[in-house]
């Protein structure tokens, strides 16, 4: 670095004070902008274009029950055990322990935290130490001898403290923490959205390893329906009662059906797989709970956050908006990287013949330097780098209204799902209902000799039909309500290993921007 002559022959008690007061006045620069504000919650009052009503509900069946939307209501963070189901809240805490990408989201949350507290080290002057020993000889005759001794071979020893200071005039180390910290927070709100995600994703598997299990055992008996219908139609195609068409008719219906299970049971082992590989487990190592819809409550009290409370709410929200600081910090480095750069520079220490004398009076030298640099032409580079900061910014600008928007119609959908849910629910469990009582009335013709047995098993095959659309409509029900509490920010700002986070300090304040 370069060094200022007229300053190399001051007196070395003055050294620290032209450190000290040089500093002062360059810090006494502002931080170029632009200065990062907050975008401000969407004006919306609803999230559809009627406000949710409480959903009907079906007596007497499992997961029936109406639910009430509470408007304003805050979200429990283990939000999960409105479901009552023990084995589910042990899966979920064993997953949020044990998940492998959770933990490499924390990890990542570390790399960006220590990142932040690197630098921040350029808020402070650098100081180094070093020491180098050397033997020279010089040519005789040549050149003068260096040493005062007049010796040609000699040893040197010159140990010696440097420091340097960038003083931060135009906030180009302000604006690279602020941009720092902007993506700290950015990490961790991902690592909360992946938290949320995966505590949603061990109920959505839940719930349909156990729609699938009872789709399973419907689908079986519904086989065993048909097989024995097939045995009669066969029986009686043999003395001549019907023809060879019905017999292929049921033998089209039986091999339908039969062709429904293995795809049934490759779905039920890939949540069974799944459910395990979410807990951080090989798919061997699965734990031996079997869920079931009727071991789930449904929560009939659902809270309803406000449209304006969404945005501080959602992670993936909060992420853009950091994003979106960073893209604003960014503009500022640019900004800065264009102006002149000073950097002061100091170094003391002795230079001796012989290790004995080198902390002996007479052998200690130092010097003060300043040095000023700005770049005067370099081909459009810095000017086409702010430019490209500022386009980012916009990108990052739109990219969090994406969001938003994304966010709102998340909970739009979620709130309609429910609501046809209920209603799906209902006309399937009034289905089942008109499929027993035509089962009921089968048998008991059957009994009395007024109906055959065939047409008793195509009530029972109608009944078990009802009873697999019903648990399909039982596992919308739950999942969807799980989505809810999904797509409402999960409450995870009462969790305490997520935490709220902390509001981003970079020194943009309104004071600043006053100057």
């Amino acid at each position: 670095m370069a060094k200022v002559s007229s300053v190399a022959h001051a007196p070395p008690s003055h050294a620290a004070s032209f450190i000290a007061a040089a500093a002062c006045l360059l810090l006494a620069g502002c931080a170029v902008g632009p200065y990062f504000k907050k975008p401000a919650a969407p004006d919306v009052r609803n999230y559809t274009a009627h406000p949710p009503a409480t959903t009907v509900s079906s007596a007497n069946v499992a997961g029936g029950e109406a639910q009430r939307f509470a408007s304003g209501s805050d979200i429990p963070g283990d939000w999960w055990t409105l479901f009552h189901s023990r084995p589910l809240n042990a899966l979920i805490e064993q997953s949020l322990a044990s998940n492998p990408d959770l933990k490499a989201a924390q990890a990542a949350l570390s790399v960006a935290r220590e990142n932040t507290l690197a630098g921040r080290g350029a808020y402070y002057p650098s100081v180094t130490a070093g020491f180098s020993a050397a033997r020279q000889q010089d040519p005789p005759g040549a050149l003068a001898p260096v040493p005062s001794n007049n010796a040609f071979l000699y040893n040197l020893f010159t140990p010696q403290v440097s420091v340097s200071y960038v003083p931060d005039v135009f906030g180009l180390n302000r604006r690279t923490v602020e941009s720092l910290n902007a993506q700290e927070q950015a990490v961790r709100y991902q690592m909360i959205a992946a938290q949320i995600t995966l505590s949603a994703n061990v109920v959505a598997a839940a719930v349909q390893q156990a729609s699938l299990q009872a789709q399973i055992d419907a689908t079986r008996r519904l086989i065993d329906i048909n097989t024995h219908m097939l045995q009669i139609l066969r029986y009686q195609k043999t003395k001549g009662y019907v023809g060879r068409l019905e017999v292929a008719a049921q033998e089209s219906q039986l091999a339908q059906v039969t062709a429904t299970l293995p795809t049934l049971i490759k779905q039920l082992d890939q949540q069974h797989n799944l459910l395990a590989v979410l807990a951080g487990r090989f798919p061997n190592q699965a734990a031996a709970e079997k869920f079931e819809l009727a071991d789930l409550q449904l929560p009939q009290e659902l809270p309803l956050s406000l449209p304006s409370q969404l945005v501080a709410q959602r992670p993936d929200v909060l992420q853009a908006e950091a994003n979106m600081h960073a893209a604003s910090a960014q503009v500022g480095i640019a900004t800065a990287n264009r102006l002149p750069n000073i950097a002061l520079t100091a170094n003391a220490g002795s230079t001796a013949l012989a290790i004995g004398e080198v902390f002996k009076a007479g052998t200690g030298f130092w010097n003060l330097g300043a040095a000023v640099t700005a770049p005067i032409f370099q081909g459009g580079t810095l000017l086409h780098q702010q430019r490209a900061a500022k386009a980012a910014y916009v990108q990052a600008a739109e990219q969090y209204r994406s969001t938003v928007l994304t966010a709102f119609r998340n909970v739009a959908d979620t709130l309609t799902a429910l609501e046809q849910d209920a209603e799906g629910l209902k006309a399937a469990a009034a289905a089942a209902d008109a499929a027993k009582v035509t089962l009921d009335l089968s048998q008991r013709q059957w009994k009395d000799g007024y109906a055959s047995y065939l047409s008793l098993l195509s009530a029972e095959q109608a009944d078990q039909q009802a009873q697999i659309a019903l648990v399909q409509a039982q596992a919308n029900r739950y999942a969807d309500t799980a989505a809810l509490f999904q797509a409402l920010g999960g409450g995870w700002w009462h969790r305490a290993e997520a935490g709220r986070a902390d509001s981003i300090k970079t020194g943009s304040t309104k004071a600043e921007h006053e100057k």
